[in-house]
């Protein structure tokens, strides 16, 4: 059975404000993104997908490393949506905004160098992971790349009870494959090839993971 239940960010969309303050604070954002950023390698004439891209945050922190990348942002949330669009207009740069839906993503096959995603796929039933890492790699060009932080195999004890409060905030159906680190497997079943953890970070609520794969020529 598909489960299409959208969740939105922190769950509720009374608290989506809140957002940027609540992850800032709680997860070392700046450090496992700009880390994220770093093991894409983007470059000048990229074209980077970021998959769930919420407020913006990744994918400004993309252009303000690499402006001469072009640099889209998908997202099922157009109240979040919002909240990027003024946050790019504030900034004066362009960042391609749409509203879609990760698992039937409105782009052509091989139309992006690089997809990224953080702290997106916890938010999302199993099967919907599935489809949505199927579509990263319809999209992807050739040996292009996929790079995904979100939460993972709590590194200690510590690290997994901090994790039990994400898996009541969001729901354990959706974030259990993550806790159970099962993600990886999932990118690998979707036919991407060389998946590696290449860092991660402990935060206040469990452990961030950083992957990266290529779409096999």
């Amino acid at each position: 059975m598909n489960n299409d239940r959208y969740v939105p960010a922190l769950s509720y969309h009374a608290l989506t404000p809140l957002y940027d303050t609540v992850v800032g604070w709680t997860t070392r954002e700046r450090l496992f993104k700009d880390a994220l950023v770093k093991q894409a390698r983007i470059t000048a004439g990229h074209r980077v997908l970021d998959l769930g891209c919420g407020t913006g945050t990744l994918a400004l922190l993309i252009h303000e490393q690499e402006p001469r990348a072009e640099v889209f942002g998908i997202d099922g949330d157009p109240n979040i949506l919002r909240l990027a669009r003024k946050k790019a207009r504030d900034r004066d740069v362009t960042v391609h905004y749409v509203h879609g839906m990760s698992f039937d993503l409105p782009y052509p096959g091989e139309s992006f160098d690089r997809v990224v995603s953080s702290l997106f796929f916890h938010h999302v039933s199993e099967e919907n992971k599935r489809r949505s890492l199927a579509e990263a790699r319809r999209v992807l060009k050739s040996d292009g790349e996929l790079h995904i932080a979100d939460w993972g195999t709590p590194a200690n004890l510590l690290m997994k009870l901090g994790s039990r409060f994400i898996q009541v905030l969001d729901g354990s159906e959706t974030t259990k494959d993550n806790f159970e680190g099962r993600l990886p497997h999932m990118v690998v079943q979707e036919g991407f090839v060389e998946v590696e953890e290449i860092d991660f970070f402990n935060g206040l609520f469990g452990t961030i993971r950083l992957l990266k794969a290529v779409k096999q020529t």
